[in-house]
């Protein structure tokens, strides 16, 4: 009894807990472009060569050579994501109501960016960057059909970016920097307590501990019983990107850079809230308390690690000054998600609790844009994106339901005087209506998922630059 007890417990805890750090790395398009308002008006064509403003230097630390003095640049990005599962063909969980669809599952986000150019000489130019590449929170009700494969999922970065850029000739110039980056994530999602309790009974029966006749009983007295258990994790870890500019002519330049690999020992803890047995039949009370207590002992809050390698990235841009009204750029953007092909997840006593294969494919992100001068005082951007999710529909999960999306984006700029202006952007997300089949491998203890997702999200920018 008691090994068939400590499978089934382990199964909970493992599918239910740890399975929404899994199903958060699975769907990885939680990186975030949004690193600029001045770029969001472009879809962020030509980032790696424009060299707009400081925060150019995200994309490009060589760009920081365009910087002819002093300048600081903070950014506020409010995004928008909505995300709404429409069932089709969803199956309950064992002794479980199958629930409702989830209410959107998108919620408002507040995102940030500080950039500092500081010439040191007509040949070097020191920069600072600090902003959130990688981020999500979603948001599911919960008593929703999906709420054993996720609940809540809040991930939050900050990257720290130190660079400098050499201009080697008068056409040519370097740049490289240092990244530090702090992650903190916490995950949310029910488990199947009455499956638990359920499975229990048949274990106790069969072995001989309790009559065969009471499990049925048991069942019918803790239907629709849930925990809550809550992932929380955090690490800091070290990065660097560098890149290339050169000036073809006056008017034209083109920009690579390269942004590496960052990989996280994610520390943490898992915690559950386990249900009340209050209202159980008072005749089935002790049988069912004790079969809980054992349950509890195995869906015990403890402590966990895990590795996250977060993918890295090559940017192409290219850059031309048509006419002195017209800019026109374009960009190409590879990223590298096949870093993350399967999550290991380990308590600190030593077991492997799951090892999940993820196969993320690497992604494209293709973009175009232009700006316009309408005067000294104004100038408009426009500007549009196709960007491919690194999720196969086979591995999608609610977590972060992803698929292809373009971008249709605008945006403008507003100066004030020589030292000051103003730069805003809006985006709006067109994304693919993704397919959904998500049953955790155990339909019994997660129910199945079956439907689709209709998504989209805005993306509205402000940003101040000043130069000194």
């Amino acid at each position: 009894m008691k090994t068939r007890l400590k499978q089934i417990a382990l199964a909970v805890a493992v599918g239910c807990s740890f399975g929404g750090l899994c199903a958060q790395a699975q769907a990885a398009a939680f990186a975030l472009q949004e690193q600029s308002a001045s770029g969001l008006g472009n879809a962020f064509a030509g980032g790696a060569a424009e060299g707009a403003d400081a925060s150019s230097m995200y994309a490009n630390p060589a760009t920081l050579s365009r910087q002819k003095s002093k300048q600081i640049v903070g950014a506020m990005h409010i995004a928008t994501p909505s995300m709404k599962f429409r069932n089709e063909n969803s199956q309950p969980a064992v002794n479980q109501p199958l629930g409702n669809e989830g209410g959107d599952a998108g919620s408002i986000n507040f995102l940030g960016n500080f950039y500092a150019a500081v010439p040191i000489n007509d040949r070097w130019t020191a920069g600072l960057g600090i902003g959130t590449p990688f981020g999500l929170v979603s948001d599911y009700n919960n008593d929703w059909a999906g709420r054993y494969l996720a609940l809540r999922s809040d991930v939050k970065t900050v990257n720290v970016n130190p660079a400098v850029s050499f201009k080697a000739t008068e056409k040519l110039s370097l740049g490289v920097g240092v990244n530090w980056q702090y992650l903190h994530a916490t995950f949310t999602s029910a488990a199947n307590y009455s499956a638990a309790i359920g499975s229990a009974a048949q274990a106790a029966a069969a072995a001989g501990a309790i009559p065969a006749g009471m499990v049925s009983s048991i069942i019918d007295a803790t239907a629709g019983l849930d925990s809550i258990s809550k992932v929380k994790g955090h690490n800091n870890a070290w990065g660097w990107n560098a890149g290339i500019l050169y000036e073809i002519d006056p008017a034209t330049r083109v920009g690579l850079s390269y942004r590496s690999e960052v990989r996280h020992k994610v520390n943490g803890t898992v915690k559950f809230d386990h249900p009340s047995l209050d209202n159980v039949p008072a005749a089935l009370a002790p049988i069912i308390g004790g079969l809980a207590n054992n349950v509890n002992n195995l869906l015990y809050d403890g402590k966990i690690h895990s590795t996250i390698t977060l993918p890295q990235t090559v940017n192409l841009s290219f850059f031309r000054q048509m006419t002195p009204k017209l800019d026109l750029m374009a960009d190409i953007q590879w990223t590298g998600w096949s870093s993350i092909k399967e999550l290991t997840f380990v308590r600190n006593e030593g077991p492997i609790l799951q090892n999940t294969p993820e196969w993320f494919k690497n992604a494209w992100r293709i973009s175009a844009g232009g700006n316009y001068r309408i005067n000294e005082q104004w100038l408009m951007r426009a500007g549009f994106a196709f960007d491919q999710s690194p999720v196969h529909d086979a591995y999608r999960t609610p977590r972060l339901p992803d698929a292809d999306r373009y971008w249709v984006t605008i945006g403008g700029q507003y100066t004030i005087n020589k030292n000051m202006r103003l730069d805003a952007g809006f985006a709006y997300l067109f994304v693919k209506k993704g397919p959904i089949r998500d049953n955790g491998d155990n339909p019994q203890l997660y129910g199945s998922l079956d439907g689709h997702y209709n998504n989209y999200a805005t993306v509205a920018s402000m940003q101040f630059v000043y130069t000194f």
